[in-house]
């Protein structure tokens, strides 16, 4: 199945003929967070798969499938090409390579979670900003300390994420975690659509100029792994969005760029970018403390 959320908080089922059934009616929904309302529920959304569209997808808003994650986990670093790459260009990151073992995942705020029909927002016209197409999911249960195994069962389903970031010397969680910067959507795509989740093919565009090609059998961490060894430190709850890192080709974006973002069974989004006439340089860091 094919959830979404659209039109100020309903959730829908996307039909193979283009057409969102409205869950939010058929099984009474009431939340503002109306998927993680229905994973966290005694709810079957199944009987509908087949039922007539209530709506055509072209004339709904489609929203962030998951409207504010408790937390957005981030696997920096997944695969080998994309080390190689940033370990040449000091833009994209000043550390030396490292795994997730050896220094974890990265936070990114809940409050930059968007769907695939807002803007991208520069925050600086002098700074670097760059893309990351990255195949991101969505969990379905509580979990904690958990095996391989039990990580893939705890899956709710898979979402094509971008991961926008600033580039610099400031801690990730700080250059990834701006308004905008956690691009969701359109749907989050259940495990039995999908064949294999380690073997998608990905791809990112900018102005139809292709920059990131990949597949996801060339992650050095498996979905599971992301899970297995984020439920160590924290409790996945229901909800939370785990993003799994980005393959080479990253790069900057400009004002008025557009970015089409694929994963093979996932979905595709379309997404516009703008920039604010602010620049870095003039921000006032204020400071009040002891010297």
């Amino acid at each position: 199945m094919r959830f979404v959320r659209y039109d100020d908080d309903r959730l829908g089922l996307l039909t193979d003929d283009a057409g969102v059934v409205d869950l939010t009616d058929h099984l009474d929904l009431s939340s503002t967070d109306p998927l993680v309302e229905y994973m966290a529920g005694d709810f079957d959304a199944s009987e509908y798969e087949d039922a007539d569209p209530d709506h055509d997808v072209g004339d709904v808003t489609l929203e962030s499938p998951v409207r504010r994650p408790g937390k957005v986990i981030a696997a920096p670093l997944n695969y080998e090409a994309h080390i190689e790459e940033a370990i040449s260009d000091k833009e994209i990151t000043t550390d030396e390579w490292f795994s997730i073992e050896d220094k974890g995942y990265f936070l990114k705020a809940p409050s930059s979670v968007i769907g695939p029909e807002e803007n991208i927002v520069i925050p600086f016209n002098d700074r670097r900003i760059d893309h990351e197409v990255e195949l991101g999911f969505v969990m379905g249960e509580t979990t904690k300390d958990v095996d391989n195994d039990t990580a893939w069962e705890n899956i709710f389903g898979y979402t094509v994420l971008l991961d926008i970031s600033v580039r610099g010397d400031q801690d990730r969680s700080n250059r990834k975690s701006y308004d905008t910067f956690t691009v969701i959507g359109p749907a989050v795509v259940t495990p039995d659509e999908i064949d294999d989740p380690q073997n998608l093919d990905l791809s990112l565009a900018v102005n139809g100029e292709t920059r990131q090609v990949a597949n996801t059998s060339d992650m050095v961490y498996t979905c599971a792994d992301v899970v297995q060894y984020a439920s160590i430190g924290a409790t996945l709850d229901v909800g939370d969005v785990i993003t799994t890192g980005t393959p080479e080709g990253v790069g900057p974006l400009a004002d008025g760029d557009v970015v089409d973002a694929k994963i093979e069974d996932v979905g595709s989004l379309s997404i516009d970018v703008e920039e604010r006439d602010v620049s870095f340089a003039s921000v006032d860091v204020q400071k009040h403390g002891q010297e």
